[in-house]
């Protein structure tokens, strides 16, 4: 057991020599849905130039 310990190697790390870089092409859209209530609407209707 004592020899496969000793030939066991030695671990190195090295940072690399250019940046990393990592393209993330994300497009996010949403929908937006909403009801108003029938009062609401009867009065949105009659009073069209205030909105």
């Amino acid at each position: 057991m004592a020899g496969s310990v000793m030939t066991a190697g030695c671990i190195t790390l090295n940072a690399p020599d250019k940046a990393i870089v990592i393209e993330l092409n994300i497009k996010i859209e949403q929908d937006v849905v909403y009801k108003l209530a029938p009062d609401v609407q009867q009065t949105v209707d009659k009073n069209k130039d205030i909105f």
